[in-house]
Parts: structure tokens; C-alpha cells; sequence
């Protein structure tokens, strides 16, 4: 089976970490980009070289799916390790195993602590609990790879205190610009659905309160669906099964051909087929369907189950995200939802990363009233808040030229650059959140920056990295920055090192004036 580029880049940037010393590393693909396939070659690979895999999931769907992709990818067969079913005696060097069986001290205990080289987490966003913990713990001189579809820098500070790196990340919006993806149109419902009495229980709003709250609601959402969606294949995920169950009887009486299948329904396979062939056009689920389940043909989602998890959010959407024929695009519906709380996730936290971009992005997308592609909209939504922080910045900056220093302020200089990897950096691993090295600070003063401002590591290496790869490209330095923009030269950060020089000179030989027939708002300097 021949890997997509970044299927094959994703798997030796995993090999790399390992190589290196990285032991626990992280691959991140969005949903519908083929991470079980990914590591099912990586699985290869590693039996290759003499290891024993284990593959671990919390769900036996998911064990299944993992192990029928590793087959069908390699050849190598599975020994699974769940409930009465052990792999110890098999021969096989790969295993498929629960989450809640290994966990078990007892069933721990039977196994050497090096009988496992490599382990590779599905769904590693889990990987933070209790239970993987143990056994990562027992296997505690074995490689690790954590492969999760979570786009949350919020889950990815978490998965940091059991991961040292992240090998690859493939974003949502790089798999639709490649086409790997079906783009995203959002639509704001004009609905407003109050959850402001909901209850939070393990850092989520709580289920039981959401179904309350949604309850009243669930006639109005019928009508505006039957307006927006009648001829699509969709998907709802709702907090309940009760309110799952009540708004599939609701939505028939709409006139849609709609089923509900949950963790009990004895015929949920028939259903699940039969809603794939066409028989059903809307599937009403109690968050059931939020991973191990695909079906391509699906191009509307709602999201009647409101979250602050990104990671939850992501799986939801992913549902319809794959590419089917004659599908051009995914449908995603957004309501009102009035909360005391801004942590709410909206479409735009699919691609935003700068919580500023994404609250900019959802007021556009609700002033819109139609569907608005989401791409689109993050590029409008940024370019807002970019323009917003440089009218706050020149402010900024004019306070700053009157402190004289011999050092450039980091913010002028990744403004300049344009740089918004940098001033939006948020560290994610251990070593990243700590506080610059000695050796960090006083390579950033010999650079020219004043390191005061800078306060963590990771911020401090992305900006020594980016500083180095200036000097490769000729490109102005800080201190070139920060004279001539302080004489008002606009945009220095993209000239030429010779070319700043040399207005530098002009400038050291009129005694430090801007020559009188240079005009420093119009110059040109690239």
C-alpha cells in the first residue's frame, strides 16, 4: 500500500524522535486522513527491526479496526489482549489490546515489563488518564507513539506530561487545501439556545443538564433544519439518548427519514447500514458516533451537544470531513448558544489557534447569515485582528521609541517580520513552559534582543532558530529593525541585511538624519 506524501513524512518524522531519543512522541492527523494506516506501517517497521507492538485502545471497535487495517496494510496478524483473549504464548509480534483489561494489576503482573518494545496509543488524547498511565508505567522502557486527531493546543498542554515531543501534525486545513479533506461551510442558526444553568462535571458542561436545557429548544431546531438541510445526509449528536430518541420522532414529523442508534440498540449495525445505503437521511446519536465510525457519504453534521472540549468537537465534525462523490463540500450547523462561559467551541475552533482569531471568526460567520467556508473566514477573521493589533501596536511602538535601549523589544521585532508563528506561541511540552537558559538569554542579547520579555524556553528556541535562518537569508537584523523603523521606515523586517546597511550609512554620514531627499513612509527598501 503506497502512503500519501504526508503519511510517509508523518512516518519517519516518528522514527526520527525515536532515533534521537525521544521515546514518547506524538503524531497528529485530523480524522479521515488515515492515522491507522500510518502507524500500521510504522507497526511494520518496528517488527522489522525485532520489536514486539502493542496497540493500545479504550475501545474494542476501535482494537478491531486497528487490527483489520494492519492486516489488510502489512500482512502481520494480530494477538489481541482483551477479557479471556491473551497474547501470551502467540507467536504474533503484534497485539491489539483494551485499555481496561491491561490496566489491571493483575493482569499486568503476568507480563515481563520488556516483553513490549514499541507502543503505539489510538485516540492518544485518553492517554492522559489513569489507566494508560499504569501501563505505560509498567512498560516503562518501551517506545511510544500517541496518535490522536485533537487540534487542541489545550489537550496538547495536557498529553505533554506523558509525551517528550510531537513528531508530526498534518492540520485540518492543509488536508482540505491538498484535498485530502471535504471543505467546511458553517451556518449560524438565528436560534438562541440558553445553557447558562448547565452544570460542568469533569471539565465539560454536564450531560444530564444540557438535555434539560435543550429540550424546549428541539421543535424550533427541526423547523430551521427542515429549512437548511432536508436534502442532506446527516448526523446529530445530542447529550442524551432520551433527547436523542425524542428529536428523531420530532424530526420525522418534519417530514425527514430519520433513525437514533445508541450503546444498547440491539439492531444498530442493521441501522448504521441502512443509513449508509440511503434508507435514512438524518442519524441521531448520544455521542456514540464521535469515533470508530465512518461514513463518507455523510455531508451535514449538528452539533446538538455543546462542548469546550476541542478535541470532542473535532471528533464530531470529523464525521463528515471525508471525501465522497459528488460531495463538494461538509455542512456544519452552529447555534446561539447564550453561557455565562466563552469556552464554548464554534466552527472556527477547528482551524483557529489564537482564541482572539476564533472569536472574530464566529461573530463574522453570525453576522453572515448564510454558509461561509471556513478557510475563508479564518483569513478574514485574521486579517481583522491583525489590523486591530497593529493599530493597538503603533501605539505601542510609540511609546517604545522614547525608551532608549540598547536592546530591540522581541514584539517589535516579530511585528515587523510578520511573524505570527512567534507572537502567538503557546508552549505545549514540559521542556517548552520552562524558563529560558542562561545560554538561551545571552545568545538573544548577542543577537540584539532583549531577553527579559521572552519567558519560557520554547519561545526562546523558535526565536534563536528564526534569528539564524535570518542571517542565512541576508535578511535585516534587530538592530538594523529598530534604528530605521524608529525613524520611521516601514516594514524593515523584509529588507535585504546590505540594503539596510547601507541607508544606515547614508544616515551615520548626515549626522545621524534622514537624508533630506528620502521620505521614510515612502521608501522602499526590499
Amino acid at each position: 500500500m503506497e502512503l500519501r506524501p504526508y503519511q510517509q513524512q508523518a512516518r519517519e518524522a516518528v522514527e526520527q524522535e525515536w532515533e534521537q531519543g525521544h521515546d514518547k512522541t506524538l503524531l497528529v492527523l485530523p480524522t479521515g486522513c488515515g492515522k491507522t494506516i500510518v502507524f500500521a506501517k510504522i507497526t511494520e517497521d518496528r517488527v522489522r527491526a525485532g520489536d514486539r507492538v502493542l496497540i493500545l485502545a479504550h475501545r474494542g471497535e476501535l482494537l478491531e479496526q486497528a487490527a483489520d487495517k494492519i492486516g489488510k496494510a502489512t500482512g502481520l496478524v494480530c494477538a489481541t489482549e482483551k477479557a479471556e483473549e491473551s497474547c501470551l504464548g502467540s507467536w504474533y509480534r503484534v497485539t491489539v489490546g483494551s485499555v481496561q483489561t491491561l490496566m489491571r494489576p493483575q493482569r499486568l503482573s503476568r507480563f515481563d515489563p520488556h516483553y513490549f518494545d514499541t507502543i503505539i496509543i489510538d485516540e492518544a488524547h485518553h492517554a492522559v488518564s489513569d489507566s494508560y498511565g499504569r501501563i505505560l508505567e509498567h512498560f516503562g522502557d518501551a517506545r511510544v507513539l500517541g496518535v490522536t486527531a485533537t487540534p487542541d493546543r489545550g489537550d496538547m498542554r495536557n498529553l505533554g506530561a506523558v509525551f517528550d515531543s510531537l513528531a508530526y501534525e498534518y492540520t485540518l486545513p492543509k488536508a482540505i487545501r491538498e484535498g485530502y479533506l471535504s471543505p467546511i461551510k458553517a451556518l449560524t442558526i438565528p436560534l438562541k439556545l440558553d445553557i447558562s444553568g448547565v452544570g460542568m462535571q469533569s471539565g465539560d458542561f454536564k450531560a444530564s443538564d444540557i438535555g434539560t436545557a435543550l429540550d424546549p429548544y428541539l421543535y424550533q431546531i427541526a423547523e430551521e433544519m427542515a429549512k437548511t438541510c432536508m436534502d442532506r445526509k446527516t448526523v446529530v449528536f445530542l447529550p442524551l439518548v432520551k433527547t436523542s430518541q425524542k428529536f428523531r420522532d420530532i424530526l420525522n414529523g418534519y417530514g425527514f427519514r430519520a433513525a437514533e442508534v445508541n450503546g444498547e440498540s440491539p439492531d444498530r449495525a442493521e441501522i448504521l447500514a441502512a443509513y449508509e445505503r440511503g434508507e435514512y437521511n438524518v442519524l441521531c446519536n448520544s455521542m456514540l458516533l464521535t469515533e470508530g465510525w465512518d461514513c463518507p457519504s455523510v455531508d451535514c453534521i449538528v452539533v446538538l451537544r455543546p462542548t469546550k472540549v476541542r478535541s470532542l468537537y473535532s471528533q464530531m465534525v470529523g464525521r463528515g470531513t471525508r471525501l465522497f462523490p459528488g460531495k463538494d463540500h461538509l455542512l456544519l450547523l452552529d447555534f446561539l448558544w447564550h453561557t455565562e462561559r466563552h469556552e464554548l467551541c464554534h466552527p472556527a475552533h477547528l482551524i483557529c489557534e489564537s482564541e482572539e482569531v476564533a472569536q472574530r471568526m464566529t461573530e463574522n460567520i453570525e453576522a453572515a447569515g448564510c454558509p461561509v467556508d471556513i478557510e475563508e473566514a479564518e483569513k478574514t477573521a485574521s486579517d481583522d485582528v491583525v489590523a486591530a493589533r497593529e493599530e493597538a501596536l503603533a501605539k505601542q511602538l510609540h511609546e517604545m521609541k522614547r525608551r532608549k535601549r540598547k536592546l530591540v523589544d522581541p514584539l517589535q521585532f516579530e511585528m515587523s517580520i510578520q511573524a505570527e508563528d512567534l507572537s502567538g506561541y503557546v508552549p505545549a511540552f514540559g521542556w517548552e513552559m520552562a524558563p529560558p537558559s542562561d545560554k538561551q538569554v545571552s545568545a538573544l542579547e548577542k543577537w540584539g534582543i532583549f531577553p527579559d520579555e521572552i519567558d519560557n524556553a520554547g519561545k526562546a528556541a523558535k526565536l534563536l532558530d528564526r534569528l539564524s535562518a535570518r542571517r542565512a537569508e541576508g535578511l535585516t537584523t534587530p538592530k538594523q529593525i529598530r534604528l530605521l523603523e524608529g525613524r520611521g521606515f516601514q516594514h524593515v523586517g523584509a529588507w535585504q541585511f546590505e540594503t539596510a546597511k547601507h541607508l544606515i550609512d547614508r544616515i551615520a554620514a548626515n549626522g545621524w538624519r534622514v537624508p533630506y531627499d528620502i521620505v521614510p513612509s515612502e521608501y522602499v527598501g526590499a
